[in-house]
């Protein structure tokens, strides 16, 4: 399930973008250009929140994180395969809308045998763009600061990367420190700038923007026309499309529909694994990118983009095809993290959880987050 939690496909880039070009180092870290997001994954049930919780510092006498000062966000992400030029970011910062620019590193690492979105950062200003409650966890950012890693809830969960663990990560030891989403999308570890170098990250090869009053969609295409065209710019939080009292959204034809539908009955009993997107192996948003994708119906990677795929509609006016999206991430109650493809009947058909298969059951509102109609063409 795509679960925000830091997390593969869309990431490097956290990221909408549809091909692939990647470097691999011999650290094991795949340098993120114009890739598409990483999946995110979550259970869709309520586990205890570990936030803030973490583990003795790996190394004693560490710089204290200094304490959170304000509250931005991050709308944008500017990406490249190597470090960006002092010129592109002055063209950013210049941008018209563009509030404050945060340098950060940015790769696909192999974690634990697992591909994994990681950025390398200051934890003193980076933990300004993070959720209010991962922002204020004071004992999360001296964990990162000290050499540990914190990752997202569902690596954590579904991922296999318990707290306190010790993994190999770029051909090196690293430890979990800490569990918390950094609502970022793509983004599935954080660890510090210090640490990144040890494990081979590129160098400020990205910047989060922050941009508040700006509409995020004109900004990112202002900035890709001014850009090298191997700058990326994606957006972070695209917004949902609500729908218009009185109108009931277009829909896929029913020819697509019965092709989604029969291409995600025919993964029954398919293994849930975490960042898969099939053919033989999905999460929650990898089974629904790849049914859809069988219709000819090109979704984004990650469960919060996915949720801004289509007009939201009512529950009680659900059709067979819709998408159902729910809230379950206890580290940020407010980020989409499951998602599932209604059946019909009351039913719908979902890759549930780290143990668990593709199956059908029985549609459940709680935390429910909303109802997207898939209508592109």
């Amino acid at each position: 399930m795509a679960a925000e939690t830091m997390n593969r496909s869309s990431f490097p880039v956290i990221f909408l973008l549809s091909a692939s070009i990647v470097v691999v180092l011999a650290t094991g870290v795949v340098i993120l250009s114009r890739m598409e997001p990483l999946p995110e994954v979550l259970r869709p049930v309520e586990r205890p929140s570990t936030m803030g919780r973490s583990n003795p510092a790996t190394t004693p006498a560490v710089e204290p994180v200094a304490p959170l000062k304000r509250h931005l966000g991050a709308h944008l992400l500017v990406l490249s395969d190597r470090t960006l030029s002092e010129e592109v970011v002055a063209s950013v910062q210049g941008q018209a809308g563009v509030a404050t620019v945060e340098p950060i590193d940015a790769a696909r690492l192999t974690i634990a045998g697992r591909h994994v979105s990681t950025v390398g950062v200051d934890p003193s200003s980076f933990r300004s763009y993070t959720p209010g409650p991962t922002a204020r966890a004071d004992a999360l950012w001296q964990s990162i600061a000290s050499g540990d890693a914190a990752v997202s809830f569902s690596l954590g969960t579904d991922g296999g990367l318990a707290l306190g663990t010790s993994v190999s990560a770029g051909g090196q030891k690293l430890r979990v420190g800490a569990v918390a989403t950094m609502g970022l999308g793509v983004i599935d570890a954080v660890v510090s700038t210090d640490t990144a170098r040890r494990l081979g990250l590129p160098q400020k090869n990205a910047l989060l923007v922050n941009a508040p009053r700006t509409n995020s969609a004109s900004l990112k295409d202002a900035l890709s026309r001014k850009l090298p065209r191997k700058v990326q710019v994606v957006v972070l939080k695209p917004a949902f499309t609500p729908v218009r009292p009185g109108r009931s959204p277009a829909s896929l034809s029913e020819d697509r529909i019965r092709t989604v539908l029969t291409a995600t009955a025919s993964k029954l009993g398919a293994p849930y694994v975490w960042g898969a997107e099939g053919p033989d192996t999905f999460d929650c948003s990898g089974l629904i990118q790849w049914a859809f994708g069988r219709a000819g119906i090109r979704l984004p990677r990650v469960t919060h983009q996915q949720f801004a795929s289509g007009p939201q509609v009512p529950f009680a006016e659900m059709r067979p095809g819709d998408l159902i999206f729910w809230r379950l991430d206890p580290t940020n109650p407010g980020y989409i993290s499951h998602a599932a493809i209604y059946w019909g009947d009351g039913k719908m058909i979902q890759a549930p959880r780290t143990g668990d298969v593709v199956k059908i059951v029985s549609v459940h509102t709680r935390k429910l987050a909303g109802v997207v109609r898939v209508a592109h063409s």
